[in-house]
């Protein structure tokens, strides 16, 4: 009966998971045609705001420069993406080992959060001489704390009644930790990761904005910048284009990611609503 319910499902989760996509899709063509229309019918400038065939066609005929650039920011978010994960793991291992750690070291997470980027930003780009290498530390700092916070969250988020139980049978901190804590944990961790990678993304392009970097590494912002000093909007349109196209691209892989490693056991991935 079980193994007949669950072969049921699955078809009608992937029913709705095509709905869902196709009803998208269909919102976003719409948009843009509406978008397509209004700037034709109300003739708007070009170099107010151009229509989307017309980014199209500049987002093709610039794609050497502005692939380059993508290539760019795509390194420093993904390289930015990868330390906060390590950072914030290791230091949510630490805070949920002791009350007294997490009181008095959480503070200075929160620090980092609240403290804006573009404050510290110009501070840490003079202390780092390599400039790839600033701007990858500007960018963790604006995606670690998600991961952190989550991430601790989980990890204390563990039903009473297991902990307890997990202590009667005598078993060592380790084991509490990686059997009993770490699963209860990966919901609160993949839904820090949803966060994190667009935060890495929006920390990247916000210092290279900062940083103004030019020559050979340049990253989409670099090339907003000169666009906009140029006047040339559709190719500033066209960078804006992949930078929002680059973050619901990395969405989308950690939703993928969460579905893959807890779909198959944890509620909020095995049985949504259609």
């Amino acid at each position: 009966m079980i193994v007949t319910l669950r072969r049921t499902r699955q078809p009608l989760m992937a029913r709705s998971q095509v709905q869902r996509v196709l009803v998208q899709a269909v919102l976003a063509a719409v948009l843009l045609l509406l978008w397509q229309w209004v700037v034709v019918a109300c003739k708007v400038p070009t170099y107010l705001v151009p229509s989307p065939g017309l980014t199209f066609v500049t987002l093709i005929q610039d794609w050497p420069l502005l692939g380059h650039a993508l290539l760019f920011t795509l390194e420093i978010t993904v390289l930015s993406f990868l330390l906060s994960i390590v950072i914030g793991v290791s230091l949510a291992f630490v805070f949920v080992q002791s009350r007294l750690i997490e009181t008095a070291f959480f503070p200075y997470a929160v620090l980092l959060q609240v403290t804006p980027i573009v404050a510290i930003a110009p501070l840490i780009i003079i202390w780092v001489h390599n400039t790839t290498f600033a701007l990858v530390v500007c960018s963790t700092l604006v995606a670690v704390f998600p991961i952190i916070s989550n991430t601790t969250l989980g990890l204390r988020s563990v039903p009473s009644g297991l902990l307890a139980y997990f202590r009667l049978q005598r078993t060592s901190r380790l084991q509490v930790l990686l059997r009993l804590r770490v699963p209860t944990a990966l919901p609160f961790f993949f839904a820090a990761l949803r966060i994190a990678c667009g935060l890495a993304l929006i920390g990247a392009v916000v210092a290279e904005f900062v940083a103004g970097t030019g020559g050979t590494n340049t990253g989409l912002a670099y090339q907003i910048l000169q666009s906009g000093y140029q006047l040339n909007i559709p190719r500033m349109f066209a960078a804006l284009a992949l930078i929002s196209l680059t973050g619901i691209a990395l969405f989308a892989l950690m939703s993928l990611l969460s579905r893959l490693a807890i779909g198959h056991w944890h509620e909020s991935e095995s049985d949504r609503p259609g």
